[in-house]
């Protein structure tokens, strides 16, 4: 696979990716807020293929396993770039919509489909999971 290169909106951030594990839709209300939509497309990558350039702001939630999910944003844009969850270490989950080319991009997964908005249409090529996929 040949790197993904992506950034923020004002450029002051900027990334690369060696190795995608999986590309996701996270229908859960957290990444509804974080990106003012009704989903996220996310890329789950291995920690040590991510490298960033840039100061990242950061926000901290707390995931339905009770550990925390550091969300890393550019402070200037806002643009949320990934997010590195407790109950998943050594994987980030890249905002995909932050890569320079997303024309190659084809979920294969989605989650927390339970608290997914009625109106969207389902997808039935996908698998679909109610929650939080099994990690570990």
């Amino acid at each position: 696979m040949n790197e993904l290169k992506g950034g923020c909106l004002c450029g002051q951030v900027r990334y690369t990716v060696g190795e995608v594990a999986t590309t996701a839709v996270c229908h859960c209300p957290d990444c509804q807020k974080q990106t003012g939509t009704s989903f996220s497309v996310v890329l789950a990558v291995p920690r040590a293929s991510f490298n960033t350039q840039g100061t990242l702001s950061l926000h901290t939630t707390t995931g339905e396993s009770g550990g925390a999910v550091a969300r890393h944003f550019c402070g200037h844009c806002g643009s949320p770039i990934y997010s590195a969850v407790d109950a998943a270490p050594g994987v980030l989950f890249v905002k995909a919509g932050t890569l320079d080319d997303t024309s190659a991009l084809k979920p294969q997964v989605e989650f927390w489909c339970d608290t997914a908005q009625p109106w969207l249409e389902q997808r039935a090529d996908l698998p679909r999971m109610p929650r939080n996929p099994p990690l570990g």
